[in-house]
């Protein structure tokens, strides 16, 4: 069995307001030099056997049509 693992971004010109309430939090709870943070997703996706480039295609299009917001969020699928 092999996994999949699907990380899931907003595009860097979306507003992420619980990233910069993070980085906020982080002044002020003593983390210094925090200049920003991006919030974002992972999927790990279970397959059986070594997944090949058809299998890895397969996984592409369910994030792209199940896991991620392709308006708003980029993905990368890698194999762990």
């Amino acid at each position: 069995m092999a996994r999949v693992v699907v990380d899931v971004m907003l595009k860097p010109e979306i507003l992420d307001p619980q990233g910069e309430a993070i980085t906020g939090a982080c002044g002020r709870l003593g983390f210094a030099g925090i200049n920003g943070v991006r919030q974002g997703k992972r999927f790990e996706v279970d397959v059986e056997g070594e997944p090949d480039e058809e299998r890895l295609e397969e996984i592409r299009n369910m994030a792209g049509t199940l896991l991620a917001n392709p308006v708003i969020e980029d993905f990368e699928v890698r194999v762990e």
